[in-house]
């Protein structure tokens, strides 16, 4: 499942091309590491340009599966036996390929910087990266497809009935598993599995500041502090998290769009609703109807406003948010209000 702020960051900065072809040093790095297809030091699949491109039918619309800063997400298959050769779908292994834009504000020092460190992440709530394709002009990093789809397709079906509360909690633990497990780089059914939650875990480490030049990422995740002065810190990423939530416990997206026809911040709409038992059924998916356990909704709701406290110092740490979201789920019936 795709959850981040990809579900990341992208205000008002003006997007510039960036130069990403190799330097000498990089292509002789590139040759020095490579060796049967899989590059060594972190053991990735090294993909050309012409099979990716045959393997999303030349990038086509219909193979589009997810967009944020970076760049386009593409659905495309490759062969069972050779993974390197692309395959028609009736006859191969489906994977999903970020592909940079060239004027992605992020560039090609994050796309290194993602490569690197998925590389060395294995958990069983992230998406794995299985490759990449550095040639020419061309930054790309391919990873698992995930059939489920992304958490915010599953919220706008229009039977979304299988999100039942307790499912809702599990997919909220496994995401805030695999969020912790980038924070703190420990080693490693409805699983939840993210992707693209990247900025904080190149910046600062531990509660140390970092100042970004310019603010990046996806409306509606973005914490206040980073938009206001481009500090980041690991509780950048918790508020971004606490609107993961709150699409989780609503069933609408970060960038709410109402009857008019005219879009609003979730959050901002929300906050009210959550820090008020009595108008708590104002936010929550009224899909859910009356199957869910009363008590465990209100601490689900406080839990997201501690997330998106306007004071970074006064959120949890993801360690924190965890064991709140495993008592959550913890015994967890359908029990009506």
């Amino acid at each position: 499942m795709r959850l981040s702020a990809e579900k990341n960051r992208s205000k008002s900065a003006r997007a510039t091309t960036n130069s990403i072809t190799p330097s000498p040093k990089d292509r002789n790095l590139e040759r020095v590491n490579k060796k049967d297809g899989v590059l060594r030091d972190y053991k990735l699949y090294c993909f050309c340009y012409s099979a990716l491109k045959a393997s999303t039918r030349k990038f086509s619309s219909k193979n589009l599966i997810g967009q944020g800063g970076f760049g386009d997400v593409y659905k495309g298959y490759v062969r069972y036996c050779n993974m390197k050769a692309a395959a028609k779908p009736s006859e191969g292994f489906p994977i999903a390929i970020k592909r940079l834009r060239k004027t992605a504000l992020q560039g090609d020092e994050q796309w290194e910087n993602e490569r690197k460190f998925m590389s060395k992440i294995s958990h069983p709530n992230i998406v794995k990266l299985i490759g990449y394709c550095c040639e020419g002009e061309h930054r790309m990093l391919v990873y698992e497809y995930m059939s489920g789809g992304s958490l915010e397709a599953q919220l706008m079906a229009e039977n979304a009935t299988r999100l039942d509360w307790r499912r809702r909690t599990k997919v909220a633990l496994g995401a805030a598993k695999a969020l912790h497990c980038l924070h703190t780089r420990g080693a490693p059914d409805f699983n939840a599995k993210l992707s693209d939650f990247g900025l904080a875990k190149y910046g600062p480490k531990d509660d140390q500041d970092h100042v970004m030049s310019r603010v990046l990422g996806t409306k509606g995740y973005i914490a206040p502090e980073y938009i206001g002065t481009g500090h980041v810190t690991l509780k950048t990423d918790v508020y971004s998290f606490g609107v993961v939530l709150l699409e989780i416990f609503s069933g609408s997206c970060a960038v709410k769009k109402y009857s008019d026809g005219m879009a609003g911040d979730l959050t901002k709409w929300a906050e009210p609703y959550l820090s008020n038992r009595q108008q708590l059924h104002c936010v929550i998916d009224q899909r859910l109807g009356n199957n869910f356990p009363v008590e465990k909704a209100h601490k689900f709701a406080e839990l997201i406003l501690r997330c998106l406290d306007s004071d970074p110092m006064s959120r949890p740490t993801m360690t924190e948010v965890v064991v709140d979201l495993e008592e959550l789920h913890e015994n967890t019936s359908s029990n009506r209000i």
